[in-house]
């Protein structure tokens, strides 16, 4: 075995890919190359680190120095620097990494880490994700081991159950409890599958899970497989991810080869094997009986329920469905036990929960919370608050299915009954921030659009309902909104719920009706004063120019691409409101702050 001095971890996930990781590790491997440092320092892509804000990150271990925006350029100064001087960069680390007497923290002293628990993403920053080796030396496999040689598949079930995990897809059924129906239900041959067709807007939770540690979700399956009875198992992951899609392979092809997928696994007589089936991008597919049916070839349409895929799913047999955040959870649970498990969030919602935070937040990224974690913890401890000190307006949790959590409730624990009760829901872990400059009913009106978009059309009151609501919402922002359409909006948002098909047309009207209940004045103001009180909606918006801080320096004239801007130098300019376009390149342009918005 090789011993390194140093360990130099690149993150490889997808944010620190766009933004030039992959540029680095090349530059490390080359320059560590010619300095002969290949028996000393190992460079190690890993998968993603969470603060994806300050990507690319570079982590030099044994002292943890934390390098976050480099480029290319610096790569030459940390290795002759760092790995062969032994002097850190300061200039490159992170800000909040360095302590007060100018050392490095650990990681878990840094605000954006210090109030998260890593269970589901325990393995992802730390180890190289194609490397199957690495996931074994921290303990991976260990817990399919226990279950084939030491539990029976009631045992299995049993220890999920006391756990009290709950789906973390969106719809938080009890984990143990879905295993046990699948258990139970008569039939010749049973699937286990793999929901990793995540779709919400600014959600990449399972995609960071599967590009960091892939093989935590096929331990977790083939445990799942014993459980229920099952040999086959199914990922159906979006094609949009190539990076998750490229390492789900190669972690197929290793636990294949070295005999933890395949037949007779552990000399236990078990046989179970996963294979990847690719989606298009269909958000309805995220729908159990929709992802299914895309599985089996069809057309990727939700179906009536019951019967529920626990007694009928893919290819008409039981079937087992979770998410892939759901799944990493597994081993941990059966390694440490239920007590353990249990011990973390609160009473009703066990455990930790994965966010992607995105938004008017200067933190965004990947973190991971025990449940009961509030609002405002995320927002200003984890998240660092919100930019150039504006104020905070709402958070949509739970994506185009949830609701937008105002200011007035920054203290709502995070959890599914918590979220519930002041209209949102937990969804599958998107966490989008808004700031003082968002207008609600343009949110509200641009999750419906994806709705929209999504719909497969099956069901009348998705298909039909939500396209009208869009309309109606449509008609708001643009200036053309009539009395009698926030009642329109309810009565329509009441029947979809009541009737649609599947949980996307159900759900689809909660950004709606969560907007509704908070900012209703919002609402009122751009339909009977024709005014966005948050000067987002371009249709309402007008733009004045103030005479007294007019200098007549003609800037403004000069740079209106439609010419609806007069005057004299030296003297106030006027703007032709007939013409304007409100394009905002005035108020942009002008340097004395002469041109307000309304």
């Amino acid at each position: 075995m090789d011993f390194f001095r140093s360990h130099v971890l690149i993150c490889g996930g997808t944010g620190c890919h766009a933004s030039g990781s992959d540029d680095l590790i090349e530059e490390f491997d080359r320059l560590i190359e010619e300095k002969k440092l290949q028996r000393e320092v190992k460079v190690v892509r890993t998968g993603c680190f969470g603060l994806c804000e300050l990507g690319p990150v570079v982590i030099v271990y044994p002292e943890g120095a934390f390098y976050s925006r480099v480029n290319k350029e610096d790569v030459q100064e940390i290795v002759e620097e760092h790995l062969i001087k032994g002097r850190i960069v300061k200039r490159l680390l992170y800000h909040d990494s360095i302590a007060k007497d100018d050392t490095i923290k650990s990681l878990s002293d840094v605000g954006f880490y210090k109030k998260q628990k890593r269970i589901t993403l325990r393995n992802c920053g730390v180890i190289d994700p194609e490397n199957i080796d690495e996931y074994i030396a921290f303990d991976g496999y260990k817990a399919l081991a226990k279950v084939l040689t030491e539990m029976s598949r009631e045992e299995v079930i049993q220890t999920i159950k006391l756990s009290g995990l709950r789906g973390r897809g969106g719809g938080g059924f009890p984990t143990g409890l879905k295993w046990e129906f699948t258990y139970r239900a008569k039939g010749d041959k049973k699937y286990v599958c793999c929901n990793a067709d995540e779709g919400d807007p600014g959600a990449f939770m399972d995609r960071s899970i599967l590009e960091g540690d892939p093989h935590s979700v096929l331990e977790a399956m083939a445990i799942a497989g014993y459980a229920v009875g099952s040999d086959q198992g199914y990922i159906y992951v979006r094609a949009e991810y190539p990076i998750a899609v490229r390492r789900l392979n190669i972690a197929i092809e290793q636990a294949r080869e070295y005999g933890l997928l395949g037949n007779n696994i552990f000399g236990s007589g078990f046989n179970f094997d996963i294979e990847l089936r690719l989606g298009a991008g269909a958000f309805v597919c995220g729908e159990e009986t929709a992802l299914m049916a895309s599985i089996e070839g069809k057309r990727g349409e939700p179906r009536p329920r019951p019967p529920f895929p626990a007694s009928k799913g893919l290819f008409g047999k039981p079937t087992l469905l979770n998410n892939v955040e759901t799944y990493a959870n597994i081993p941990p649970i059966i390694l440490k036990g239920s007590e353990w498990f249990s011990s973390i969030g609160t009473e009703g919602s066990k455990g930790t929960k994965v966010f992607a935070l995105g938004g008017n937040i200067n933190n965004t990224g990947l973190l991971e919370i025990p449940m009961g974690t509030t609002l405002r913890e995320i927002v200003y401890e984890i998240g660092g608050g919100i930019p150039g000190g504006k104020e905070f307006k709402a958070a949509q949790t739970g994506g185009p299915s949830g609701g937008c959590i105002p200011a007035s409730h920054l203290d709502t624990p995070i959890d599914y009954d918590s979220l519930m009760e002041v209209g949102s829901m937990m969804g599958s872990g998107g966490l989008i921030v808004m700031d003082e400059d968002t207008c609600m009913v343009d949110i509200a009106r641009f999750f419906l659009d994806f709705t929209v978009e999504e719909s497969c059309g099956k069901c009348p009151p998705c298909r039909i309902g939500t396209k009208r609501m869009l309309e109606i919402l449509d008609r708001i922002t643009s200036g053309k909104g009539q009395e009698g359409d926030i009642e329109k909006l309810e009565t329509l948002a009441k029947n979809i719920k009541a009737s649609a098909l599947c949980g996307l047309g159900q759900t689809a009207p909660n950004p709606v009706l969560s907007t509704l209940r908070y900012f209703r004045d919002e609402y009122e103001a751009h339909i009977k004063e024709k005014k966005c009180p948050a000067g987002a909606c371009t249709a309402l918006l007008t733009y004045t120019i103030i005479d007294d801080l007019c200098k007549g320096c003609s800037l403004c004239a000069k740079h209106c691409p439609v010419e609806a801007i007069s005057g004299k130098p030296k003297s106030p300019y006027v703007i032709d409101q007939e013409k304007c376009i409100k394009c905002g390149v005035c108020m942009e342009k002008c340097p004395f702050k002469a041109i307000e918005k309304k």
